[in-house]
């Protein structure tokens, strides 16, 4: 258990709500030791059954009034298999993973799964946890990278959680730091597109210059994206989502040209992908499936497709590039292979642990490791972050208010 206390009122902690005492006055990165209790590991969340699929998308898209009939549209994804989402089991396995790792370095550190959207919910894990008597939480989001669905979301729920459950005023929840760009969680990603640029390059004798390497990421609304990332730093049209991307495919870029005799004229690009918005609203661009259509007339013979804006194999990777992407480059005559996911890759699994001994032990910021020059990235998310411009800001853990 902790040997540090919660504030009595999270307004009263200073300008980070519901934090730990080290990080409630705000600092970019903590660098004290802090002796949490347990680690959270906060997952999206997916219906386990073909009952769960509408209530589970119900649950996602709360607040927006869509009918049934435009989540069935949708849903026919999640049906095709068997209404089964795997990001809860690739969820169970990440935590036995994590736990071995733990338990292997000797941290006492139990770890509490819960959902945004579906059951096992961030509810139940923290009045578990609570319950258990462990009152300091770090929490670990499974995603990597900086903008409102994959950051600030994520905080404004546990913020909800604390203040729905009553626990304000007990439980303190710190973030880990967005990890894009630790190596950790960077080489599978390396491994993956030099395995495939080798097979393709090496093993069946294509023209470096004729496979295209597609970096492919969730798609955002644009407003959105240019409000990722603290406001008062340049990151381009994009916002800190899209140059976090660029910065680290470029790195694997790097090591694959490194790795690959002629892979250094391999082309590449970052494409998008699930966009589930109205026509009207502009989201980021070009779409994975746009691109690889118009690969052979540039001169493309193969297309490696790399999920990674995702930790994981889940539904986006299993329909939209695994099937959508995959009949795309069919289509279109080109040979295909898509990369892999972090999963529960050992380097990955030891990477976020090593980002868990980093708050324990207070890292100070000139000695975390970070693969591009826009990291390490904060611990507490600076005023602003990743503004929701529909919705504004809401209350938030683990960050600056707004």
């Amino acid at each position: 258990m902790s040997t540090s206390s919660p504030a009595s009122d999270p307004a009263e902690s200073g300008p980070v709500p519901f934090a730990s005492p080290c990080a409630a006055s705000g600092p970019a990165h903590v660098e004290v030791p802090v002796a949490y209790d347990g680690l959270l590991l906060a997952g999206f969340g997916g219906p386990e059954g073909q009952d769960d699929v509408i209530p589970f998308l119900r649950n996602v898209t709360r607040g927006r009034g869509i009918p049934d009939e435009r989540l069935e549209e949708v849903a026919h994804h999640y049906r095709h298999f068997g209404g089964v989402s795997p990001i809860n089991a690739q969820n169970r396995a990440l935590k036995a993973a994590l736990e071995a790792e733990l338990d292997r370095r000797g941290i006492d550190l139990p770890v509490y799964w819960g959902n945004r959207n579906w059951s096992p919910y961030l509810e139940d894990a923290v009045q578990e946890a609570a319950e258990a008597g462990d009152t300091a939480l770090l929490a670990l989001a499974t995603s990597a990278y900086s903008s409102f669905s994959s950051c600030r979301q994520y905080r404004e729920d546990f913020a909800r959680v604390l203040t729905d459950t009553g626990l304000g005023d007990r439980v303190t929840i710190d973030k880990i730091r967005q990890f894009f760009d630790h190596p950790g969680f960077v080489q599978p990603f390396i491994d993956g597109v030099e395995s495939a640029v080798r097979r393709f390059v090496v093993d069946e004798g294509v023209d470096p210059r004729k496979v295209h390497v597609l970096f492919s990421t969730h798609s955002i609304p644009t407003a959105d994206a240019q409000r990722s990332g603290p406001r008062d730093i340049d990151f381009g049209d994009g916002g800190a989502y899209a140059a976090q991307h660029l910065a680290v495919a470029e790195v694997v870029m790097d090591a694959v040209a490194r790795a690959v005799t002629g892979a250094e004229e391999t082309p590449w690009e970052l494409v998008y992908q699930s966009r589930s918005g109205p026509p009207t609203q502009p989201w980021l661009e070009p779409d994975v499936c746009d691109v690889i259509s118009a690969l052979p007339s540039r001169g493309a013979e193969a297309v490696v497709i790399v999920p990674l804006g995702f930790v994981s194999d889940h539904m986006e990777v299993l329909w939209d590039l695994d099937t959508e992407a995959m009949e795309a480059a069919e289509e279109a005559g080109l040979r295909a292979v898509r990369s892999q996911t972090p999963g529960v890759d050992p380097a990955y699994v030891s990477g976020l642990v090593d980002l868990v001994e980093e708050r324990l032990a207070g890292t100070k910021k000139g000695d975390r490791p970070h693969a591009t020059p826009l990291g390490p990235w904060f611990d507490v998310c600076r005023p602003g972050c990743c503004e929701n411009v529909r919705a504004g800001f809401k209350p938030a853990a683990a960050g600056i208010a707004p």
